[in-house]
């Protein structure tokens, strides 16, 4: 299990360049993980979260378009920028590093669909090409079929294909399998005030530039929606004023 991560800066390149001026990235130093197995990084777009979350993946073995230890694309190559962060991180874990894992990324699904495919992997995703479904089933289909089991499962924004119905479903699924499986750990992140919700998570703000954890209630995704359920339609007409005044600036978090 993944137990903390530490930036080690003799090995930033000087003067430094992307992504280590990326202002999140700047006060990083050493990072804990919950011993509950499952943290959520949230933040504005921007902040660094998905980011670091690449560098973790990378820096564990995984390829950046997705998959487990196994997967490699012509797109994994050391001049990405992520690769400069992922050699500067030092992973440690305890009690030992598995090396099972599986890292979801939303907008490289395809590329992972196609590999598959290639690869004749269909009978471990459904018995059917990822490509012949829908995007969301897509999504849930690989979320169901590889991410019941131990190793460190890393996710990069999962709802952005799902219903509210199947982000319920994948609460279940994360719940499901932190109870059965005592070396499975998932670190998501996400703008999801609904896997946000998830039982016992840590979750890790990434605004105001410094990586801080924060309860549920204090995530903008939660505020902001409860706010627009509240009173949807005052809520909106106030926000469509040329002056709005109830609209959350991300900086006050």
């Amino acid at each position: 299990m993944l137990a903390s991560l530490t930036l080690l800066r003799d090995r930033i390149p000087s003067p430094p360049a992307y992504p280590f001026t990326v202002p999140i990235i700047q006060s990083l130093d050493t990072l804990e993980f919950s011993k509950n197995r499952l943290t959520f990084f949230t933040g504005e777009n921007g902040s660094g979260k998905s980011t670091l979350l690449e560098a973790i993946a990378l820096s564990y073995g995984l390829s950046l378009d997705g998959g487990n230890r196994n997967f490699a694309f012509q797109s994994d190559t050391p001049s990405d920028d992520t690769y400069p962060l992922s050699r500067a991180l030092r992973l440690s874990f305890r009690p030992v590093r598995s090396g099972e894992g599986f890292f979801f990324r939303a907008e490289t699904l395809f590329n992972l669909a196609t590999k598959i495919d290639e690869l004749d992997l269909t009978r471990g995703y459904g018995d059917q090409s990822l490509h012949t479904r829908s995007h969301g089933e897509a999504f849930f289909t690989v979320l169901d079929h590889k991410f019941r089991r131990s190793g460190l499962f890393l996710l990069d924004e999962p709802e952005a294909a799902l219903s509210p119905q199947r982000q319920l479903s994948f609460v279940i699924l994360l719940h499901d399998t932190l109870r059965e499986y005592p070396d499975a750990q998932f670190i998501i992140s996400t703008h999801s005030p609904i896997l946000l919700a998830t039982p016992n998570a840590q979750i890790l703000s990434f605004d105001q530039n410094q990586i801080h954890a924060i309860p549920y209630e204090e995530t903008p995704a939660y505020q902001i929606t409860r706010r627009v359920m509240l009173d949807h339609r005052s809520f909106i007409n106030d926000l469509l004023r040329p002056e709005p005044t109830l609209f959350p600036d991300p900086s006050d978090h």
